[in-house]
């Protein structure tokens, strides 16, 4: 492992290099664009050499030597200017000039104000719940859910890619000093895989320490009892401690997201550690999922039965709750393995259609395309904010070759995601939204009580960052950034951390719920930081692809 902590690869010097070399071409474009200015003006200019006569041609067809010409000064000529003509040129040159250092000085804001958001709530967690799982930031204490150290894990690669050092290299030492898998505890096997297994497995990568790759491999062996089923689809819950798995206590089902959104980190752990077994137990579920009789146009069941592996309560179909990350997890399992395996392709590409078949609808009045349920064949207009993974998920797909239509649906996806925040009163989206679709609607979107709530989730800034990655549209940065105020304004706690709300509809009274999940540093803020970096080759998509937990894993070399 690494003694000393090394700064990242596309750090703030190549990207104040980069800055430079830009701003250069900026200043050589709009002195090009003064010259033209000046000339219209009427100023003369001197010749740039005096070793050469040159001819000019007056109006009436006679020559007039460059001597006599170059008497008449530029200073004369820009004197005869009127004050407001040569003010108007100096301020236009003045803000060509300095519009670059606006837009630089504008992004470095963006990125420390995410940077202070993290050691604010970082502040929290190691003041009052320090080697928890979560913080609860109004009661300054802690909750916990598998005795884990959850918050800390998770947020491991966040410091990291932010430039945290100290942060980082406190983790550190508590993960090498502390951090014990050896526990009599039940842990959830797809929440401990997406925020355990792949941040140590992401910051093993990202900063070559052994340490976290001898974490990942104990994790890892330790959730394999989970596939010991008749079906060899895994149990939800395993005991790392005893090496036992078990179901929930009120069904024998798992849910279709959790058992085909471990395969990534699962995969990877294989690699790294030539053990095929990892790879071969997550693989067999994958082929089974393909097979199943159920699906509709391609979208799956919610649940599935880790006795017969065959699905259940046939006939729901969503892209919200315990579905969403199959689809994710289709796509990026084919980016990560180099594009070679096309079944992985055919199954998404066939989702999306049914998506689009079955699923999306448009809002009255103003036409946001959203995408709602479908309940044995009575369509809902409920979205969760969880469906707003899809606009980053399609374009992802679209950069890596994908039909051109998957990008121009995922920006009205996003539209809408984002007025799923503008339309509320703190700018905060709920948990759920309900699309209206009749005739006279005065409003997009309706929000029943129950559903008011925002748990700080990463998925609209997620995509706002995949489609700013792409485009380089400015108003998904933009979009971001009042995103981020509202959560300062709403969720942040002056004593340090964040908290979810009760009511994104209430200003007045947001009623914390007094917990900060261990998303938020792990995945939300991650996204912020990453929408508001101009640097392309900062976590690049072309050589990581994120787990469903923002975790980058490295794309497979396709000789592999």
């Amino acid at each position: 492992g690494r003694s000393s902590w090394e700064p990242r690869t596309g750090s703030r010097n190549s990207s104040l290099n980069q800055f430079l070399k830009i701003y250069h071409n900026h200043c050589v474009f709009y002195m090009f664009v003064f010259s033209a200015v000046v000339e219209r003006r009427g100023i003369m200019l001197p010749p740039s050499r005096r070793d050469f006569v040159s001819l000019t041609v007056s109006e009436s067809g006679s020559y007039t030597n460059s001597k006599q010409w170059r008497r008449q000064s530029c200073w004369r000529k820009w004197k005869q200017l009127s004050r407001l003509q040569r003010s108007l040129i100096l301020f236009t040159l003045m803000l060509l000039l300095l519009f670059p250092v606006f837009l630089f000085l504008s992004a470095e804001s963006r990125l420390e104000a995410v940077r202070e958001a993290f050691r604010h709530a970082w502040k929290g967690y190691k003041n009052f719940a320090w080697g928890h799982d979560e913080l609860k930031p109004i009661s300054k204490s802690y909750g916990e859910w598998f005795g884990l150290g959850l918050t800390l894990i998770d947020a491991l690669d966040t410091m990291w890619i932010l430039g945290l050092k100290e942060e980082f290299a406190e983790a550190r030492q508590w993960v090498a000093k502390e951090l014990s898998f050896d526990k009599n505890v039940d842990v959830n096997l797809f929440e401990s895989t997406i925020r355990i297994l792949g941040s140590l497995l992401s910051t093993y990568h990202l900063t070559g320490d052994s340490l976290f790759l001898e974490k990942a491999k104990d994790i890892g062996s330790r959730l394999m009892p989970a596939f010991n089923t008749a079906s060899k689809i895994p149990y939800s819950d395993v005991n790392i401690g005893k090496g036992t798995a078990h179901p929930p206590q009120w069904t024998s089902d798992s849910s279709v997201a959790e058992v085909t959104s471990i395969q990534l980190e699962f995969r990877e752990l294989s690699r790294l550690t030539g053990d095929p077994k990892y790879k071969l137990a997550v693989m067999e579920v994958m082929k089974q999922v393909h097979k199943l009789d159920g699906k509709q146009d391609g979208l799956v069941p919610m649940f599935i039965n880790t006795n017969n592996g065959l699905f259940t309560h046939q006939g729901i179909y969503t892209l919200g709750a315990r579905a969403d990350s199959y689809y994710e997890y289709l796509l990026k399992q084919w980016i990560q393995g180099g594009k070679t395996e096309k079944e992985f392709l055919d199954d998404y590409l066939q989702a999306v259609e049914g998506v689009k078949k079955n699923l999306l609808k448009k809002s009255t009045p103003s036409g946001l395309a959203f995408v709602g349920e479908l309940s044995h064949g009575h369509f809902s207009p409920k979205m969760d904010h969880l469906v707003c993974f899809l606009p980053g998920t399609l374009a992802l797909g679209a950069h890596y070759g994908l039909p051109a239509d998957h990008m121009e649906l995922a920006k009205q996806l996003m539209e809408t995601c984002y007025q799923m925040y503008a339309q509320m009163e703190t700018g905060l989206s709920p948990e759920i939204a309900h699309f209206n679709m009749h005739e006279g609607s005065t409003q997009d979107v309706d929000v029943k009580i129950a559903d008011r709530h925002n748990l700080l989730r990463p998925e609209t800034v997620e995509s706002l960052f995949y489609l700013y990655r792409f485009t380089k549209d400015k108003k998904y940065q933009q979009w971001g950034w009042e995103i981020l105020q509202n959560f300062n304004k709403y969720t942040r706690v002056p004593t340090g951390g964040y908290t979810s709300i009760n009511n994104v509809r209430d200003p007045a009274s947001p009623n914390p719920r007094d917990k900060m999940e261990s998303f938020f540093l792990g995945e939300t803020l991650k996204y912020f930081y990453l929408l508001f970096s101009e640097d392309p080759n900062l976590i690049s998509l072309d050589k990581y692809v994120f787990n469903t937990e923002a975790h980058p894993l490295p794309i497979w070399p396709q000789s592999e």
